[in-house]
């Protein structure tokens, strides 16, 4: 059974901060996902990611996979390689995706990411990481709205520490479009909930996505996530609330079996948690 759901929409040009901020909390604790609009990453730069994202998805397999995810869980994760929901009968999620961990001030020697051949893709590489800094700096400025509306100073998350070396990863994702027989019933990713922070999203306009407010309803109700052109789409994660004594909610959210193109960012604000980042049938588990 699937719904519309109508998110709420935070303006991160307002002017009046504890006003974007009241909309952020009022979003957290009713529904765990909301949209954020005028919040600095370029639309060019956008497209040029999902172009880039496509253009290493179009690869053949053999190429993809000898930038395989290893034990610093950057790089290439193949179909079925992950199951994020492990009541699933499948054999794993329907999805491909790629890591791109956290980036070490531009010292190539501590960089432990991997990176597609520059003579295949030569603007990947820098397309990625310009990418990455700049919704890094659109999560910052977000957990500091988050801050305000927990009637928190706005530099707290930064004042503690818990953005002195954020476990940050960037995460581009394809969904297939065409399936084969034996996956009917299959999802791109799973029902699940996040488990950091925050994690920022942006789809290309393919629909697919979907969240659960009521694990516990028979039958569930799953609503769409509708694409707005430009806003970025906010869900917080296990881990906030955790730290917020549940009074911010996450959800589980799903991935139809569609071609989707998406690249997702999430930070964990505490040092040691290592995050990657999974789609599908969200439901809370």
């Amino acid at each position: 059974m699937a719904g519309s759901l109508h998110l709420p929409v935070v303006d991160l040009a307002l002017p009046d901060l504890r006003a974007a901020a009241e909309s952020i909390r009022q979003a957290c604790v009713e529904h765990g996902f909301f949209y954020v609009t005028n919040h600095g990453v370029d639309r060019g730069l956008l497209e040029a990611v999902f172009a880039e994202s496509k253009r290493f998805f179009d690869l053949p397999m053999e190429d993809k996979m000898a930038l395989l995810r290893g034990a610093n869980h950057r790089g290439y994760t193949p179909p079925y390689a992950e199951k994020l929901d492990a009541s699933s009968q499948f054999v794993g999620d329907l999805k491909e995706s790629f890591y791109i961990g956290p980036l070490d001030d531009g010292d190539m020697h501590n960089d432990v990411n991997q990176w597609p051949s520059e003579e295949r893709l030569p603007s990947w590489k820098e397309t990625m990481k310009l990418y990455f800094a700049a919704v890094l700096d659109t999560g910052t400025r977000i957990l500091s709205l988050v801050a305000l509306g927990l009637d928190l100073d706005a530099d707290f998350f930064h004042k503690i520490g818990a953005l002195k070396c954020p476990s940050t990863f960037l995460r581009l994702l394809h969904y297939p479009g065409e399936v084969h027989e034996s996956d009917s019933g299959n999802y791109g990713a799973s029902a699940h909930s996040d488990y950091g922070m925050i994690t920022l999203l942006v789809t290309d306009g393919t629909p697919g996505l979907q969240i659960c407010r009521e694990k516990d309803r028979n039958p569930q109700l799953w609503e769409d996530v509708h694409h707005i052109d430009g806003a970025l789409i906010i869900n917080i994660g296990d881990l906030l609330e955790r730290w917020t004594n549940c009074a911010f909610r996450w959800l589980s959210f799903l991935i139809q079996i569609l071609t989707h193109w998406c690249s997702v960012w999430k930070v964990v604000a505490v040092k040691h948690v290592h995050q990657g980042f999974h789609l599908s049938r969200v439901g809370t588990t």
